[in-house]
């Protein structure tokens, strides 16, 4: 299963745990993380504390994927109106989870 992993500046990898423990059944193991190339680096290390892989992917190849919940705000600040959804459907597969704000983390996952 593919958590896309949106975030805003400053958030911090216990944040980013906090939101994908919000979305993710307890004992959750085959998962990856999927961002865009300007969270990467908080979205990196909440994956390496799991020992999950991570992938970052261009606003641009994001802002090309049809979702379900876009945000003019966040295509604004980032330039895709959505990092979340978009990661995870770009990930492969069917959302499963649409969007799901947890403070200044936003989770949706799909499976593929």
């Amino acid at each position: 299963m593919t958590v896309g992993v949106g975030a805003s500046s400053g958030a911090t990898v216990e944040e980013v745990l906090a939101a994908l423990d919000a979305v993710l059944p307890p004992g959750a193991d085959d998962v990856r993380l999927a961002t865009v190339a300007a969270r990467e680096p908080v979205v990196a290390r909440a994956a390496a504390l799991r020992g999950w892989p991570a992938v970052a992917y261009s606003a641009a190849a994001l802002a090309a994927i049809p979702v379900p919940a876009p945000s003019s705000r966040v295509a604004t600040e980032v330039g895709t109106a959505s990092v979340a959804e978009a990661a995870a459907l770009l990930g492969g597969g069917t959302l499963l989870v649409g969007k799901t704000v947890v403070g200044r983390v936003t989770v949706a996952v799909a499976e593929s």
